[in-house]
């Protein structure tokens, strides 16, 4: 992992009390069978319906001031299964893969020759341009930027995807984008960030829908 990463600058929190919850929308086929998904705009399937539906269960304590999505349907349909009423933001769409928008890493990597990862050596332009993990984190910190005040009023949520979500944390915790790297998401799971001894944490990460949430600390 670089150390080297340019951080991208949100302002200096003030302790929120509201958490910050992370749901990665529903199984899709391309998600399934591990082709990346970027920019296409792909239905949940019958599992990733009911992946949504059972993370509403887990958000059900939560206080939200404030819900939002990717425009993508299958965030946006996540959403709407799990009971959130969420306001649209165009900053929470996945990464832009490029080039390699559909492929599954193996198929990438026998292509190439080593051992390729799109947070260590990035995508190549394609039908769409691609993104840097640096231009991803840049939307990541914009996004914090909106969510962090809002903390201050009660819960947020947001509805988005893998890749996004694990660089969105690793900016929540000040840390280099590529951080995102060393972190996994499982598909229609929830994950809480807060804020411990004034310093920016993840209380509970990558909760699947059979498992209970942590309770918060007092």
């Amino acid at each position: 992992m670089s150390t080297n990463d340019p951080l991208p600058d949100y302002p200096a929190p003030d302790s929120p009390s509201g958490k910050l919850i992370l749901l990665r929308h529903g199984e899709t086929e391309w998600s399934k069978n591990g082709r990346h998904t970027g920019l296409t705009d792909l239905p949940l399937t019958a599992q990733g319906e009911q992946l949504a539906r059972s993370a509403g269960k887990l958000l059900s304590r939560y206080d939200f001031s404030l819900v939002l999505t990717s425009p993508l349907q299958r965030a946006g349909r996540t959403a709407e299964l799990a009971g959130l009423r969420a306001e649209v933001d165009p900053l929470l769409v996945e990464w832009d893969y490029g080039g390699y928008e559909g492929r599954t890493t193996g198929d990438i990597r026998s292509q190439l020759g080593y051992n390729w990862s799109a947070f260590t050596h990035g995508v190549i332009r394609g039908l769409t341009p691609g993104e840097t993990v640096e231009e991803v984190a840049a939307r990541a910190s914009r996004v914090l930027t909106r969510v962090l005040p809002a903390m201050s009023e009660g819960d947020v949520a947001l509805v988005a995807h893998g890749h996004f979500l694990r660089i969105l944390t690793a900016v929540y915790l000040r840390m280099a984008p590529r951080f995102g790297a060393q972190i996994t998401l499982d598909a229609g799971s929830v994950s809480v960030l807060s804020f411990y001894r004034e310093q920016p944490a993840i209380l509970s990460w990558n909760y699947g829908t059979e498992l209970p949430m942590v309770p918060s600390e007092s």
